[in-house]
């Protein structure tokens, strides 16, 4: 067995620890375990980041090139996103959620074929990091936006039903997910829409046009239109609460169609495929 694929259980180890104390915590209200949760949640990060660090020397680029790097990059990404929130925060439940998430992309990933592959020479380029780490770190923010919204929901509507089941005494507060969500989004727009324009620069170095129509590009600036509209709403119009929500959902959804689908069901020049194929 590599020492890639023991790092990788041993993350994944400690990333579904993690769920399994903070949804204890949630239920128990034992704050100890809270704070046990994120110091191994903390410890699966930095292992997970020494793990990129090697793969990245072993391949010479940074390792987003198949299925199996990005749903790994990913999580590392929206695990490292909650910690930075959660220096402010400390809620226990969007760190099981977090986890959570986390713990299915790294499910996902060692489904996938975990085979090193080399970059496509013809796209190597410096603005190759930039457009991937800006891309993914802004789809992690919006993660953490789906979740204050689905969470904002399922409250919604036990206050309106007056139905109160156990969870919901252990969501935090509609104003605390609605400014969660606002936050996450404040982050995850100027993210995005750097990644946007750095994959523009790194697609004119390499093929002489900033801009193809390809299906992916399609798709993240459909993404990007759903987003800027939710920004803007909430900075311009005032909205609030149940329908930032929504968007923030319907925006996920996008995202993910954008990062899963494109890649996987379209053809183009963005597919695993053409990353790793010869120029």
């Amino acid at each position: 067995m590599s020492a890639h694929i023991i790092l990788f259980k041993i993350v994944l180890i400690c990333y579904l620890v993690a769920t399994i104390l903070y949804l204890i915590q949630v239920v128990g209200r034992k704050e100890n375990l809270g704070k046990t949760a994120r110091w191994v949640l903390l410890a699966g990060a930095i292992i997970q980041f020494i793990t990129f660090i090697t793969r990245f020397i072993q391949l010479g680029h940074t390792p987003v090139t198949t299925l199996h790097e990005s749903l790994s990059f990913f999580a590392w990404c929206m695990v490292a996103f909650y910690l930075f929130f959660d220096l402010r925060y400390r809620l226990s439940v969007m760190g099981a959620f977090s986890s959570g998430l986390a713990v299915i992309t790294m499910l996902g990933s060692g489904i996938a074929p975990n085979a090193v592959e080399p970059l496509n020479p013809a796209l190597n380029s410096w603005w190759f990091p930039l457009h991937v780490t800006f891309a993914f770190l802004g789809n992690a923010a919006f993660a953490l936006a789906f979740g204050a919204g689905i969470m904002y929901l399922l409250q919604d509507r036990m206050l309106k039903s007056k139905r109160f089941s156990t969870l919901y005494y252990r969501l935090p507060s509609l104003d605390t997910l609605d400014n969660i969500n606002y936050r996450a989004l404040s982050f995850g727009f100027p993210l995005m829409t750097l990644g946007i324009i750095t994959g523009a620069a790194w697609a004119e170095s390499v093929w002489g046009t900033y801009w193809s129509w390809d299906p992916k590009e399609t798709w993240a600036l459909m993404t990007w239109f759903v987003y800027a509209a939710l920004l803007h709403g909430r900075m311009s119009i005032g909205w609030r609460g149940r329908r930032a929500a929504i968007f923030a959902i319907i925006g996920f959804a996008c995202l993910l169609f954008t990062f899963l689908g494109a890649n996987l069901f379209l053809n183009g020049m963005h597919t695993f495929d053409a990353l790793i194929g010869k120029p």
